[in-house]
């Protein structure tokens, strides 16, 4: 007797692929193994999480989840596909045309915009959308690098003695007292707030729009450039403006490149693009290093120009610990920890699979 096995086609990005090695029973041990390992940080028991989504999705265990790269592999499992999750490939009247056994397109991630929603509801097609929890992390800690840079978070992490002022050649010299508050008593000066200040994100996608609703928070000027302006309606509910990329890098007292890495976006921000951004500004970088050209940088950062630097995925990981980007007390380095706990991902991914199990039970 055949087992009927769903076909899902599932473009292939390094957390998608989570999907065929929780579904597929075919998927390599290898793999199995590779990724169990990746979990190990936050989650030791990798096949209890697997066993869970199993039992969540019993119509999806076992599946053939087909992963593919590119828009020739997608038209070519196309016609067997009762699912599809897409995170940047097309899905159009094109698509739809070869897939006669389609029951749901389910993004990875909420913005539709490479979906036509209209030819999947002609067709009774279900559109489903997750806001990653992964999404939401990266944006969390492009804040927390802000903050670490405004508040000299790690200039004064422990300094809370005299002994480790002096050991700094700061002799304590106390406030008097009797007149004066008591607060900032080591005298440590470029502190700066984020409130009142003006955030430019590069690239408002999925992360780029987290990153504003969080800064908004702090009640920050939000603009933004990229090669598509948004609705107007977009805008008021993210609370954004648009500016040029020139205007914005000359008006912002924080930059930000969130940008995928591709030939037109390696070395974005170059030394010209720099030299527009007034001077004191701070970059951070929760994206792909290579978005800003090094040379540039160091540059801008030896001149003190640029008044801080913040960034996660670095230029050679593991990195090196003569990294010159590592003498400069106005910067911020995290070892590509921004998406983290892993738990995000897992759940994001959890959460797809759940999508895909209710609309072919529909």
């Amino acid at each position: 007797m055949t087992t009927y096995k769903p076909v899902l086609v599932v473009e292939d990005d390094v957390w998608a692929r989570l999907i065929g090695v929780a579904l597929d029973p075919a998927t390599s041990r290898e793999r199995w193994e590779a990724f169990a390992d990746f979990m190990s940080p936050d989650l030791p028991d990798f096949s209890a999480w697997c066993a869970r989504v199993r039992k969540a999705a019993p119509s999806l265990y076992p599946s053939d989840v087909r992963l593919v790269a590119s828009t020739a592999e997608l038209h070519d499992n196309l016609p067997a596909a009762q699912a599809v999750v897409t995170e940047s490939l097309l899905i159009g009247g094109e698509e739809l045309a070869r897939a006669p056994r389609l029951k749901v397109v389910h993004k990875y991630g909420m913005l539709l915009r490479n979906i036509d929603a209209a030819a999947c509801a002609a067709r009774g097609i279900k559109v489903l959308g997750v806001r990653r929890r992964a999404n939401m992390s990266c944006a969390e800690h492009a804040l927390a690098l802000m903050l670490a840079l405004a508040r000299r978070i790690a200039d004064l992490n422990g300094l809370v003695s005299v002994d480790q002022l002096a050991a700094l050649g700061r002799p304590y010299r106390p406030f008097d007292l009797r007149h004066t508050p008591g607060a900032n008593w080591g005298r440590f000066a470029g502190l700066r707030n984020l409130h009142g200040t003006t955030l430019g994100i590069i690239g408002l996608g999925e992360i780029g729009r987290e990153i504003a609703l969080r800064a908004t928070a702090f009640a920050m000027t939000v603009v933004y450039f990229q090669r598509t302006r948004l609705p107007r309606a977009s805008e008021e509910a993210l609370g954004v403006s648009y500016r040029t990329l020139e205007s914005l890098l000359a008006g912002s007292d924080w930059v930000v490149p969130q940008l995928p890495l591709d030939a037109s976006t390696s070395h974005f921000i170059n030394s010209e693009r720099l030299a527009l951004m007034k001077p004191g500004a701070c970059v951070v970088n929760v994206s792909r290093a290579e978005l800003i050209d090094r040379t540039a940088l160091l540059a801008a950062l030896r001149c003190g120009r640029l008044g801080g630097f913040a960034l996660d995925s670095q230029y050679q990981e593991p990195g090196r610990s003569d990294d010159e980007l590592l003498a400069f007390d106005n910067v911020v380095l995290s070892p590509h920890m921004a998406g983290s706990p892993r738990l995000n991902g897992l759940q994001d991914i959890a959460d797809v699979i759940a999508g895909l199990a209710g609309a072919l039970a529909a």
